[in-house]
């Protein structure tokens, strides 16, 4: 594959998974059964602000993206492409799909919200233009304090669920299973959206669990 076809490829799958992303969150809200458990802290400030849940994803963003200075992360453009898009896409996507109603229809949106979700990760990651601010809020803790991914990240994102339900996010059934299922998800989609080296072989995106690649809304 030639490089302008490469830089090709990798932009389409960065900008289609970001809004994908944002499409998929979006299913979630409207499930009502439990969010991503970032998206529990932004959709409890939307309660409280009055703001769109998109909007407060977006600003929130911007300030953890802040918190990369001293952490001495550097965005890339998917860093910078994160933070305007998602919020965007998951906007655009509330206003299109209506509230659902019957335990049926709203597992539905919450299996499959969680599936795209996974989708949208490995078609962004597989881009390789850099993580989004919550992955890398999270790789310079543990790069800073020497404290395993694993652990910062289970910190960061029981801290920002127990905020969110506290502000009045909605936490359930989903949360629960978007957290056991979204790594299996991301590292399926990983393999299947990598794009092949510029030597003709396919390029190795990831190997194993996921743990500090999930991108985060």
């Amino acid at each position: 594959m030639s490089t302008q076809r490469r830089l090709g490829r990798r932009l389409t799958q960065l900008y289609a998974g970001l809004a994908l992303y944002g499409a998929s969150s979006a299913l979630l809200v409207r499930s009502g059964l439990g969010l991503e458990p970032w998206n529990v802290l932004h959709q409890g400030i939307a309660e409280r602000t009055g703001m769109s849940i998109g909007v407060v994803l977006t600003i929130v963003g911007a300030m953890v993206l802040l918190a990369w200075i001293p952490l001495r992360q550097r965005p890339g453009l998917g860093t910078v492409s994160n933070v305007l898009v998602i919020g965007m896409a998951m906007d655009a996507t509330l206003a299109l799909v209506p509230d659902a109603h019957g335990l049926a229809v709203r597992g539905a949106l919450t299996v499959g919200g969680i599936v795209l979700n996974g989708a949208a990760t490995g078609l962004y990651i597989a881009a390789r233009f850099g993580p989004g601010p919550r992955d890398g809020l999270m790789t310079g803790l543990h790069r800073l304090t020497g404290v395993s991914v694993r652990l910062v990240r289970t910190g960061i994102e029981l801290t920002v669920v127990a905020t969110g339900f506290a502000l009045g996010g909605t936490v359930g059934v989903g949360t629960l299973l978007y957290a056991v299922s979204i790594g299996p998800l991301a590292q399926l989609f990983l393999r299947v959206s990598a794009i092949p080296s510029a030597s003709g072989g396919s390029a190795v995106v990831a190997t194993g669990q996921p743990r500090g690649a999930i991108l985060r809304a």
